[in-house]
């Protein structure tokens, strides 16, 4: 159902992607990602479509993440790379857009952007009505609880009118009355209410949106209805629910999403180690010493309160620290994180320090057993990630550990590895045989370590 609502924008996603490459002409003419005049008609006439359906398609493509414009020039994104492979690219994509419903169809011109951003601020208490009602509602009780949300919504703002003449609260019963949610004229020298439709909130089913608006008018029924009208033709335009004869039911797909988005919220607010609020590299640090399926969850319900973009810039940030064991960690989260993390793992791969980690999650990403991964390294990334692991295990674990970390090594003896640990030039690596002497109980193979540690600190 997905594949079927997007096929357009994939259309000309893959359309832009081969004939907007380097050396082409620019895909866009203001930089803001509209498509300029000339390449709407190429695309137009490629592919037997008006210039109207081919900008309509290019803007739903955006959306969904299938097309990144940087300045003047566009790139496929991941998703478009995954499409025909990953249904998870296809499910994420289409919900991109379903979270983008509110910019996906104009609003009505006539309400102040205060009184829409509280419509959007709302319809996820509407759409997970309908996801619970599981049928067909009639509009009118929609709208109802349409009118119950943003009641609870300014009174959560404890908002009070003012007299325009002191400033102070007037009494409700005396207030001026106005048209609810409607555009009214200004008073002589007053200011218009701040705001602006392009600011407002997109996002149509996190549930826990808030918008100031604290000189909005209030919002009765007569001027909701047109609003939840527009609300339900923007979701029913992206597929989430379908709406006439008076009643919206949710598609098969919007009640996966909304769902999917509940469940989102639920895994955040069971954060099991207490750490959703924290920073990346303290997160990671609150899951170091939990067990494995533990810290998955940890790192589900962290990644459940953030955006994916947000949420990977900072556990790559984390790993690029000096302290290792964050960054294993860090891979380890980004291995919950998935397929979005894909793009900014290859980023990386040609820094040195995160380089083993990113070869390893990418191998790993694309099939390959995790206990045969390590093969796409080389002998010498192989060690580097030996000391680097080794530096982890010398400061937050214990010396039997460091002792057994030996075994990992890909060098069949020891003589071997301290040649070739020497080599690789890990800024670690003297703090590491220094440890791994005094924890190693073989009096002659602690003597030879020490050796090699006191060859590299000299330079020999």
């Amino acid at each position: 159902m997905a594949r079927a609502g997007l096929a357009g924008p994939v259309r000309v996603a893959r359309w832009a992607d081969a004939a907007l490459g380097p050396g082409s002409d620019g895909a866009t003419a203001d930089g803001k990602a509209t498509l300029s005049d000339a390449t709407a008609r190429r695309a137009a006439a490629d592919l037997g479509l008006s210039v109207a359906q081919v900008r309509a398609d290019w803007d739903t493509a955006r959306l969904a993440g299938l097309v990144e414009v940087h300045g003047d020039r566009a790139r496929p994104g991941w998703r478009l790379r995954a499409w025909d492979r990953d249904d998870s690219a296809v499910l994420r994509g289409w919900v991109a857009l379903f979270d983008a419903w509110s910019l996906a169809s104009p609003e009505p011109e006539e309400f102040e952007p205060a009184a829409v951003a509280e419509v959007v601020s709302a319809m996820p208490q509407v759409l997970s009505f309908l996801q619970l009602s599981a049928g067909p509602v009639p509009v009118e009780q929609l709208l109802d609880l349409l009118q119950q949300r943003v009641t609870e919504l300014r009174t959560e703002r404890c908002e009070v009118p003012l007299d325009p003449g002191t400033g102070r609260p007037t009494d409700p019963g005396t207030a001026r009355p106005a048209v609810p949610g409607a555009r009214q004229p200004a008073e002589p020298g007053a200011a218009r209410p701040a705001g602006s439709a392009a600011t407002r909130p997109a996002v149509a089913a996190a549930g826990d949106l808030a918008v100031a608006a604290p000189e909005a008018p209030a919002t009765g029924d007569a001027a909701l209805a047109p609003l939840l009208d527009w609300a339900l033709r923007a979701l029913a335009a992206v597929g989430a629910l379908t709406y006439g004869d008076g009643q919206a039911t949710l598609t098969p797909l919007g009640s996966w999403a909304v769902w999917v988005k509940l469940e989102q919220i639920c895994v955040a607010a069971q954060s099991p180690a207490g750490n959703i609020e924290q920073s990346a590299e303290d997160m990671l640090r609150g899951c170091a010493q939990l067990r494995p399926n533990a810290a998955r969850a940890e790192y589900r319900a962290w990644l459940a309160a953030r955006t994916v973009g947000d949420a990977v810039t900072e556990l790559i940030d984390a790993a690029r620290g000096e302290d290792a064991l964050l960054r294993g960690l860090a891979f380890e989260a980004l291995r919950v994180v998935g397929a979005p993390a894909e793009p900014d793992v290859r980023a990386v791969v040609d820094e040195p320090a995160l380089r083993p980690y990113a070869l390893l999650w990418l191998a790993e990403h694309d099939g390959i057993d995790p206990e045969d991964a390590h093969e796409v390294l080389t002998r010498e990334e192989a060690t580097w990630l030996w000391v680097d692991t080794a530096a982890a295990v010398a400061d937050h674990g214990e010396a039997s550990m460091l002792v057994r970390h030996l075994e990992a090594a890909v060098q069949p003896t020891v003589p071997q590895l301290l040649d070739e640990v020497r080599a690789v030039g890990h800024p670690r690596t003297v703090q590491v045989l220094v440890a791994l002497a005094a924890a190693h109980p073989d009096p002659a193979l602690a003597k030879a370590v020490r050796r090699a540690a006191f060859q590299v600190h000299t330079g020999g």
